[in-house]
């Protein structure tokens, strides 16, 4: 017989690497030699020894594999089945055919019925070693994911009942079938809820995959109903489309002789309309679609049964809207499922690598059901926040998946704090969200935009400028500053035109518009001015029985010119504050500092990029430009204009 094709070329390549191998089979093949002999020693202190370096040394293949030509599987199946080794010789035994079973070699079918037995008699003690407990429910799993014809009998040997002692210890054997823990699911999952979810103890990593393993196979108990047809001659399902029409319009079923054919087909037929179907004439049609199939027909009717209000408010609510307002209830509630369904990956196998569960489906035995109806009233609420039309329902469903996928990244612990946290995400929020991821997207991190904005930057900067100088060319109005009680006396300040002078005078009354520069008496030249000072610094702050409100402090300001005087300034708040602080520190050439400045920069900043970028929505933008190609050895390609 030929040598396998791997060695071959190992051999080949690597023509000092064989004779190495062929060394490493022989101390394998010595050790496992040895370790089999001194297993079956009447010693214990030496068995307990070589089944302590069994289980370690049969991590490795090379070991296991001349291990196993030795018969030592049968070996170790025969110490279980006598039953005469307990505690760590028990324990060890476990381990090392753990170890040696996970590489492969042995097929599982082998096992007789009196192995499978002993080892789900550890499984049933009450009072058992917490290894050889682990180790036992290791095998009985494997045995059920392997092998069909050992599910059957690990099922006679083993039932739901005897596991949830152990599910009450913290210690979970996950049969991988629905014919195993769909029975009595309701109680499992309260088990689950209480004694892992809600417990005080943090979820190891591997707890969390069983919890995930379960949650994903719970819903694939959904498979069959999602992927099957409406039959729309089925008279038992087409009633329950007749049970939605009763319990949203309070309607008894008429009888055969009630009114004529067409009356009662037009009656059906409005209807159905009021209920959001597609097809009015013959609502079983929009249930043919797979997915989601019959799966969309049963979350409606447990909408209806069970949040009876809410359903009749959401059907009442949308036939009383005009028809390109409303939103279908029978529409949204088949995509709805469907999307669930994508969400929650329905019909998909677990992941051997996820951890990713969701407490709050552990909560409530129709978790499904439950999540639906929460969902679908989310789906109303969203659709009236965005004055949605028949023609938006894709955009609809687009804002509620992402609803619904942020409110499960929190992992809610209950179906109430998911409903809460719903609650928080409206279309508004949603809208707030995207906008700020998108500033945050590397691609507004990058070399070029970063250099686009500082380019800009000194455009926007002028242009907050200018404004600041026309509302100081507007003028505003002050209240006169008094050491006694407060006087209704104003005086009026603003800029001239050619932003040269400032006009200002008293004033009897407050204006009610602009008062014109004729009848401003006092004139103060810009180019006189030295400095603008504010809060604390302002002489009128300073002097003897001024008002010392913190208010009144952050509006003052002042002008110190020629002289060594000022003209002291009370802004009416804190806008018109920010405004002349700005204008004035302009006139002086100074830059602008103020709060209002900053953010009238990131509002018109971050606008004048979005429109230059307008263009370039889903394009790739380069860290580095492109090359500059060479000049053309000649320009007789140049058009000449004349």
């Amino acid at each position: 017989m030929p040598p396998p094709a791997d060695i071959v070329k190992v051999a080949i390549e690597w023509p000092g690497a064989f004779p190495k191998l062929m060394e490493i089979d022989q101390v394998s093949a010595q050790m496992a030699q040895q370790l089999h002999e001194r297993i079956q020693s009447s010693s214990m202190d030496m068995k307990l020894d070589a089944l302590k370096d069994l289980a370690n040394s049969s991590r490795d293949i090379t070991f296991a594999q001349e291990f196993i030509n030795l018969d030592g599987i049968s070996l170790l199946t025969q110490m279980v089945e006598s039953g005469t080794d307990f505690g760590d010789l028990l324990s060890f035994t476990l381990t090392a055919f753990v170890e040696l079973m996970d590489h492969g070699i042995v097929s599982w079918d082998s096992f007789s019925v009196a192995f499978i037995k002993k080892i789900a008699s550890y499984v049933c003690k009450s009072a058992m070693d917490t290894a050889v407990l682990q180790r036992s429910l290791a095998i009985l799993e494997s045995m059920v994911l392997n092998s069909q014809d050992l599910y059957q009998k690990v099922a006679q040997e083993i039932t739901i009942g005897q596991l949830i002692p152990h599910l009450q210890g913290k210690v979970i054997l996950y049969l991988h079938s629905s014919a195993m823990f769909s029975v009595c699911l309701k109680f499992y999952f309260s088990l689950v809820c209480q004694n892992v979810i809600r417990s005080n103890k943090p979820i190891n990593d591997e707890m969390a995959h069983q919890l995930y393993v379960l949650q994903v196979l719970t819903f694939n108990l959904l498979e069959d109903r999602m992927m099957t047809k409406m039959d729309p001659q089925d008279q038992a399902q087409r009633d329950i489309i007749f049970e939605l029409r009763r319990i949203a319009f309070d309607v008894e079923c008429e009888s055969n002789n009630s009114g004529s054919i067409e009356k009662r087909k037009s009656m059906y037929t409005r209807d159905y309309k009021k209920l959001g179907f597609i097809n009015h004439v013959n609502p079983a049609v929009d249930f043919t679609q797979i997915p989601p199939g019959m799966l969309a027909l049963d979350n409606m009717l447990y909408f209806a049964r069970h949040h009876q209000d809410a359903y009749i408010r959401i059907v009442l609510e949308n036939s009383s809207r005009e028809d390109k307002h409303e939103c279908p209830f029978g529409r949204s509630s088949i995509e709805l499922t469907k999307m669930l369904c994508e969400i929650l990956k329905v019909g998909e196998l677990p992941n051997e690598n996820c951890h990713d569960f969701h407490p709050m489906f552990f909560t409530h035995d129709r978790s499904f059901e439950e999540f639906f109806c929460i969902c679908i009233q989310l789906l109303n609420k969203t659709w009236k926040e965005m004055r949605a039309t028949s023609e938006d329902f894709n955009k609809v469903m687009q804002v509620v998946k992402e609803q619904i996928t942020r409110a499960l990244t929190i992992k809610p612990n209950s179906l109430d704090q998911f409903k809460s946290r719903l609650q928080n995400l409206s279309y508004t929020e949603i809208l707030k969200l995207r906008q700020s991821e998108r500033m945050n997207q590397e691609d507004f991190q990058s070399r070029p935009i970063l250099e686009l904005r500082e380019k800009i930057q000194p455009e926007i900067m002028e242009l907050i400028k200018q404004q600041r100088l026309n509302r100081l060319c507007e003028g505003t109005c002050f209240r006169k500053i008094s050491s006694r009680r407060r006087q209704d006396k104003f005086w009026y300040c603003r800029l001239s035109p050619n932003h040269k002078v400032l006009h200002y005078g008293d004033l009897e009354e407050s204006p009610q518009g602009e008062v014109p520069h004729d009848s401003l008496q006092d004139k103060l030249p810009v180019a006189d001015i030295k400095a603008v000072v504010t809060g604390k610094d302002c002489p009128h702050m300073k002097e003897k029985g001024a008002l010392k409100q913190n208010k009144v402090l952050e509006l003052s300001f002042s002008v110190l010119y020629e002289s060594d005087e000022y003209l002291n300034f009370i802004a009416p708040d804190k806008h018109e504050y920010c405004v002349w602080t700005d204008g004035l520190n302009a006139l002086l050439g100074k830059e602008m500092t103020s709060e209002f400045t900053r953010s009238d920069m990131d509002t018109l900043l971050n606008m004048e990029m979005k429109l230059r970028l307008l263009d370039l929505e889903n394009i790739q933008i380069p860290e580095v430009p492109p090359p500059i190609p060479k000049e053309p050895s000649n320009y007789d390609f140049v058009y000449d204009c004349n």
